[in-house]
């Protein structure tokens, strides 16, 4: 080889080089390989460059080259383990609803009653309402026995043959039976309404006590 040749061949190798020193710094280093370890059912520890089999029912952390965690990773569940999960999920959700809801309702309820006085202040005036409608269907059922009782009187004198009774007495006497039956209804569903206001109340009383304290409980 002749000397120029010669030492044009060298110099582009160093030049080559040269670049290549130059442009390593610029360069993006190949990844990391992950680091997976566990403890397996027997207490051994376990490393890997992948997810290790003997602990797919535990999980395992990822580290970085450092030894640092870089992860978690989860146990693999079977479709019935996952189907389990699942279910617990959404039973942890109702009753995380359920909890909130009752919240919501005891943040109104403290709204609408913020002591005992108005809680049964409302309480009697719903009771009252009631009882002021049962006076009135009483006074009424009152009204209609007495003249059931005078039309039973004139009814007596047919009461071998009732068909012989003039037709207008025959119907006032069944049209006052009806009224009653009809008072009778409206006086039971009085009581009843009476009752569920009461249940209703007491209820809510019970719910409200711990709440008025806690509002009451000075703080310290």
């Amino acid at each position: 080889m002749k000397p120029a040749a010669a030492l044009f061949t060298i110099g582009t190798a160093l030049g080559s080089l040269a670049v290549a020193q130059a442009q390593a710094p610029g360069q993006s280093a190949l990844p990391s390989p992950e680091i997976y370890t566990c403890l397996d059912a027997n207490g051994r520890k376990l490393t890997s460059d992948r997810p290790i089999a003997a602990c797919r029912d535990r999980e395992q952390k990822i580290l970085n080259p450092s030894g640092t965690v870089k992860a978690r990773v989860g146990p693999t569940l079977t479709a019935k383990e996952q189907a389990q999960l699942e279910a617990k999920a959404r039973i942890d959700l109702i009753e995380r609803t359920r909890i909130e809801e009752d919240r919501r309702q005891d943040r109104a309820l403290l709204m609408r009653y913020p002591n005992p006085v108005a809680h049964e202040k409302e309480r009697q005036q719903a009771l009252d309402n009631i009882k002021r409608s049962k006076q009135t269907a009483l006074t009424r059922t009152t009204e209609l026995l007495a003249q059931r009782s005078n039309l039973a009187d004139e009814m007596a004198f047919y009461e071998k043959d009732p068909s012989k009774a003039p037709p207008q007495l025959q119907h006032q006497y069944h049209e006052v039976n009806q009224a009653l039956a009809v008072q009778g209804r409206l006086l039971a569903d009085f009581d009843a309404q009476l009752i569920r206001i009461n249940t209703r109340f007491d209820t809510e009383l019970k719910r409200l006590t711990p709440l008025w304290n806690q509002v009451s409980r000075p703080i310290d």
